[in-house]
């Protein structure tokens, strides 16, 4: 006798239902949703566009409040962390960095 696994409507996969993931990524001037975009990059995982940089000069979005208020769900924000003592100044990464997706 052998066993079966049942599949359960939370074990769906995006094969099953078609769903694809967008990702947005927003550089904001600051750690507030509310600041303006100063970077960004697209990814789209319905192959249906191919962003690549400096596609364009202009932000998808003001800010990552926009970005909210079309759709998009945030998933994840950078973690804040305070400069070491000394290189309050260092010039570096962005470091206000936020994730977005939207699945079409």
């Amino acid at each position: 006798m052998t066993a079966t696994a049942e599949t359960t409507p939370q074990q769906t996969t995006s094969q099953q239902t078609g769903l694809r993931q967008q990702v947005l990524v927003l550089y904001l001037a600051s750690s507030a949703l509310d600041a303006r975009v100063v970077g960004w990059s697209e990814y789209d995982g319905t192959g249906a566009t191919h962003p690549t940089t400096g596609d364009s000069d202009e932000p998808p979005y003001a800010t990552g409040l926009d970005a909210l208020k079309d759709g998009w769900r945030l998933f994840q924000a950078a973690q804040l962390l305070p400069p070491y003592p000394g290189h309050e100044y260092d010039v570096s990464f962005l470091k206000h960095e936020f994730f977005f997706e939207k699945l079409v």
